[in-house]
């Protein structure tokens, strides 16, 4: 099934990520949110594995692609698309990881205009709304 995320981060202008469409392989129309955070840390796992090179191939000259600058246009970040973080990641690791912050506050997720608050809450993907995941940031400061 077919579902469009976006992730935005409060304080920023720009979202991290807009209207994505990603294919999660759900054999129910109706998904509790702690599956559909599951399913979507698992699918973001695969895709980092993907893009991940081998040793062998390992750019030692740090050419920039013919695409490098409309990235830096969209995106204000330079980099030269390298991965240099070769540890396996442990996906239910990152699932568990993934729960607590939502349990933590350090994320909330919005259904169209609904903000889902709890992981028991069931989702009817049948209304093919988006998904928008807001990023919150802790204000600083102090007390004296």
């Amino acid at each position: 099934m077919k579902l469009t995320l976006s992730v935005k981060q409060l304080g920023k202008k720009q979202a991290l990520l807009q209207d994505t469409i990603i294919d999660l392989a759900i054999s129910s129309t109706t998904i509790t949110l702690q599956e559909l955070i599951e399913l979507i840390v698992s699918n973001q796992v695969a895709l980092f594995e993907q893009k991940s090179f081998e040793w062998d191939d390992l750019d030692t000259i740090h050419l920039p692609k013919e695409n490098y600058l409309p990235m830096l246009i969209d995106t204000g970040k330079v980099g030269f698309g390298a991965l240099y973080n070769h540890n396996v990641i442990d996906v239910e690791r990152a699932k568990e990881t993934a729960i607590l912050a939502f349990q933590d506050g350090l994320f909330t997720v919005f259904y169209g205009d609904d903000e889902i608050e709890s992981l028991t809450s069931t989702l009817d993907l049948t209304m093919n709304k988006p998904f928008t995941f807001l990023r919150l940031t802790f204000l600083t400061g102090s007390y004296w």
